[in-house]
């Protein structure tokens, strides 16, 4: 027999450094060591029907936007689906595999990157920005870490407790671009429009002049950089 024991709920695993991680759509992830947070986490949301998996994109983006809000202000924001934006530069992304089994997640493995001290990066990586290029200083890794996880463990909570309108208004209120007249692509079209809301099951909705129009993920093309 095994002595391995199961990993238990809420467990951290840290990466010193990640190149070419996972993202959304393909991107590449660069970090250098030591300088930035890059993590996973298990969660087992039983509770959560499959239906509403978005709700744990949802409480994990608020969890990092709010932990963060205290350091770097407002204009932190989530861009939908699931990255952290400062202005319109990203701070960071998330990465969310869930293990499902029947109509019930069984496993949510949770990968996070965020940009903490780095400050160089390589031209490829599209439009990064840290917390050090923002705010000229450098900050304590484990610190960050425990209050990201902190923040998250209250969003999670929250969802388990089945205050799932909580979670969802708080991360609507915290979406990048959210009522801002912007040009988008989709289809293979440009369109006007604006962010107005995100429904239950993770669809954007956009609001154009043809009416209210609901894209998923890799349908829509933020073009603001």
């Amino acid at each position: 027999m095994s002595n391995t024991k199961p990993v238990s709920e809420g467990t951290v695993i840290m990466a010193d450094s990640q190149y070419a991680g996972r993202g959304q759509q393909q991107n590449r992830w660069h970090s250098e060591p030591g300088k930035n947070l890059t993590f996973s986490l298990l969660l087992r949301p039983v509770f959560l029907p499959v239906t509403q998996q978005f709700d744990l994109t949802r409480a994990v983006s608020l969890g990092i936007v709010n932990a963060l809000r205290p350091y770097l202000g407002p204009e932190l924001k989530v861009k939908w689906p699931n990255d952290i934006y400062y202005k319109n530069a990203k701070l960071g992304g998330i990465l969310i595999e869930n293990l499902l089994q029947g109509a019930q997640i069984k496993n949510a493995i949770i990968g996070i990157g965020l940009n903490i001290n780095q400050e160089i990066f390589p031209a490829e990586a599209g439009n990064p920005v840290s917390m050090k290029q923002i705010l000229h200083r450098d900050y304590d890794l484990k610190i960050i870490l425990s209050e990201i996880c902190k923040n998250i463990e209250t969003g999670y909570l929250n969802l388990k407790a089945g205050r799932f309108e909580t979670v969802r208004k708080s991360y609507l209120e915290r979406l990048y671009l959210l009522n801002e007249d912007k040009i988008f692509k989709a289809g293979g079209r440009l369109l006007s429009g604006k962010i107005v809301d995100v429904r239950t099951h993770g669809p954007l909705v956009l609001a154009t002049a043809d009416g209210l129009s609901e894209f998923n993920q890799k349908e829509i093309e933020f073009l603001t950089k």
